[in-house]
């Protein structure tokens, strides 16, 4: 994944991130590989699913099949409350819950180690949720930006390879 130009002039890594909600794994890899990733964090806090290409350890062997890094961090997912929470649509409940969790010196420390990979450039994270701003990797991506110098780029799998965001 390339640098990003910024209107400061600075150049910063894209920090990607992408949901896998209602798509294919075919379509899912191809987005992840039209836009360069070279390493997806997986930031469920319980990295299984019940489409089972989308639990952790073959979702693993896929991504490495396409030359892609796994790795997962429980820490920097919500934690089960939270997730009840935003089903229930208690947002407020929601962002207070994963807030504690990002801020506990556990998440600090997974967020510390998540920005330097990102400073590598070719990081995406990974969640659930289509849309970005019904998920909780929309405020760790913030979060890792406050960090290092990152451009946030959100990719959709649904519009195909030729997405712009």
């Amino acid at each position: 994944m390339a640098e990003s130009p910024e209107p400061d002039g600075e150049r910063r890594q894209v920090l990607a991130t992408i949901g896998y909600e209602g798509v294919s794994t075919e379509r899912f890899l191809a987005a992840l590989q039209a836009a360069g990733v070279t390493a997806v964090l997986d930031i469920r806090e319980v990295p299984w699913s019940r489409r089972t290409d989308f639990a952790k350890s073959r979702l693993g062997q896929a991504l490495a099949e396409r030359g892609i890094a796994y790795l997962h961090r429980k820490a920097l997912g919500t934690p089960k409350p939270g997730r009840e929470a935003a089903k229930a649509g208690d947002r407020e409940s929601f962002e207070k819950i994963l807030g504690e969790q990002l801020d506990s010196a556990e998440g600090q420390e997974a967020l510390a180690e998540a920005a330097a990979l990102a400073r590598q450039g070719g990081l995406c994270l990974l969640c659930y949720e289509h849309d970005p701003a019904q998920c909780h990797r929309s405020e760790v991506a913030v979060r890792l930006a406050a960090l290092a110098p990152l451009a946030i780029r959100h990719l959709d799998p649904l519009a195909g390879p030729d997405q712009r965001s």
